[in-house]
């Protein structure tokens, strides 16, 4: 079968945009248009004669609209496979008319949710005929057209005029194949509802992971993979995937990757002082909060200016133009923002590659959901990693009691320091990170790392001596050993933050009392692999 001459079209839609447009064109080409409800007004209001479901199956409508298209006059008119000769003797026999086209978008269930409906509500906008009818037409899309997104209807009209009132195959295909991506979004969309919404159920006996509008990007992490952007259908927190692009290079892979990260410890600084945050491969680099913006960024950049080269940029406050003359200084991939100034704009304006994006409100670092990773035969699914502490929470587990600024500066490092990949080991002083050892596979190497790069920025800005003397070390998970706590006690650090809970917590604690350092154990661990 290739081309379908459209002869009669039945159109639903809850999204009555280009609806009128749509119904003139077919109109005009002289299709029979056959509707329910108040997409027949919304036609017969523009003057279009359009024919009731219920003329069609010989009921009305009824049960407030629940039951009008489920019956065999629309439901033969679709299925129906028009060159079997069973088929056509039953059309025949039961004056069952073919229907060539569906146009059908279905009941705003995503839209009812978010803006907090009560349940019955909710429940009422289930629709059930909609997706029966796109079921029957896609599976039948050897001779029905079946169309659910508004954004295809310019392209429908096109390929009618172009093939004088059909369509072909391949256009019918692609549809049916959107279509049935659109009624699984739908149900999986809805189940997520009942089981998260209405039940509390974390893990459901069946987990429906959707996603919408794919974005195709260049390419993956590297050139030979592929790659796409999708966003999720139904409630989700708005983040680095629904900011907005102002000027600079499309998005790659890596940067979206780099960017959400960068974004996600940029939220924890939400509603306080300007705070600066430099990420580099999905790793914070350097993060500082000060007074103004300019100088959070200065601070930032001096923990590791070599790996902020090529980095993503993160702000918590709206972006100046002095602080963005000041990025423009060296090589940056993508700065975010809630705001940008006109200053700024022109700033960048400059830099015509760099990626420049607005997310309005960061998100909620608190925010719950699941984190959804594939493995090999299958998906590990866990709850968001959004607990945090607060200065209450902490344990002195040492003879000397931290000052009121090491626990400031322990309660810094440890909020970067549960954005670093594990083994994640966080020099911070004065609201500024020192050096950050990130990944490593032993927690005593990542200590060393993290000093090395601390002393490496003051022989490059000519400090007295390097910001890890005197800083505060966070630990995202227990030192297993005293090797980890002694190289950043070499480093000059005075003050650990840590989970605890290791075997050798004794001997931990005994190393840091003799180094006559602070430590309080936090009880909370932060992997992040």
């Amino acid at each position: 079968m290739t081309d379908v001459i459209i002869k009669r079209a039945l159109l639903s839609v809850s999204d009555k945009s280009g609806l009128i447009e749509l119904g003139q064109s077919l109109a005009a080409r002289g299709v029979e248009l056959v509707s329910t409800g108040g997409t027949a007004k919304a036609l017969r209001d523009a003057g279009l004669d359009v024919k009731d479901v219920s003329d069609l199956t010989g009921f009305p409508e009824m049960m407030d609209g629940r039951v009008k298209t489920l019956h065999p006059m629309v439901h033969g008119g679709l299925l129906a496979v028009r060159d079997n000769p069973e088929h056509f003797a039953a059309m025949e026999q039961h004056a069952i008319g073919a229907i060539d086209l569906v146009v059908v978008n279905l009941y705003p269930f995503e839209a009812t949710v978010m803006r907090g409906a009560e349940r019955p509500e909710i429940i009422e906008n289930i629709d059930i005929g909609g997706p029966s009818m796109v079921r029957s037409a896609a599976k039948n899309h050897a001779f029905v057209t079946i169309v659910t997104d508004p954004a295809d209807y310019g392209t429908l009209t096109e390929e009618l005029e172009a093939s004088g009132g059909a369509t072909s195959m391949d256009f019918r295909k692609k549809m049916a194949a959107k279509a049935f991506g659109a009624t699984a979004a739908y149900d999986s969309m809805i189940s997520q509802w009942f089981a998260f919404a209405d039940q509390g159920q974390m893990f459901p006996d069946m987990l429906a992971v959707n996603g919408k509008a794919p974005v195709e990007l260049r390419y993956g992490e590297n050139p030979h993979q592929k790659a796409a952007l999708y966003t999720p259908v139904g409630p989700a927190a708005k983040g680095i995937a629904q900011a907005e692009q102002l000027q600079g290079k499309e998005l790659s892979y890596n940067n979206y990757n780099d960017a959400d990260a960068a974004l996600e410890l940029c939220a924890e600084f939400a509603g306080g002082d300007p705070a600066v945050v430099v990420v580099k491969h999905a790793n914070p680099c350097g993060v500082a909060q000060r007074g103004s913006l300019l100088e959070a960024w200065e601070e930032a950049l001096a923990c590791d200016s070599v790996s902020a080269f090529g980095g993503i940029v993160a702000v918590n406050v709206p972006l100046d133009g002095p602080t963005a003359e000041a990025i423009c200084k060296i090589f940056t991939e993508v700065v975010i923002a809630p705001e940008v100034s006109d200053e700024a704009r022109a700033a960048f304006a400059k830099k015509k590659n760099l990626r420049l994006l607005v997310t309005g409100d960061l998100p909620d670092p608190r925010r719950g959901g699941l984190s959804v990773k594939p493995i090999t035969g299958g998906l590990l699914v866990q709850s968001r990693d959004n607990g945090a502490i607060s200065e209450a929470d902490l344990k002195v587990v040492t003879e000397r009691q931290p000052t009121e600024q090491e626990l400031q500066d322990c309660l810094f490092a440890w909020t970067v320091a549960r954005h670093v990949k594990s083994n994640a080991i966080v020099y911070a002083k004065d609201g500024a990170t020192a050096g950050i050892g990130a990944g490593q596979m032993n927690r005593r190497d990542s200590s060393r790392i993290a000093a090395m790069k601390a002393a490496e920025a003051a022989e490059k800005y000519e400090w007295d001596e390097s910001r890890a003397v005197g800083s505060a070390v966070a630990s995202d998970a227990f030192f297993p050993f005293a090797d980890g706590l002694l190289a950043a006690a070499e480093a000059g650090a005075t003050a650990i933050i840590q989970p605890g809970g290791s075997m050798r917590d004794d001997e931990v604690i005994a190393a840091a009392n003799e180094a006559g350092l602070a430590m309080v154990f936090t009880g909370m661990r932060h992997f992040r692999h």
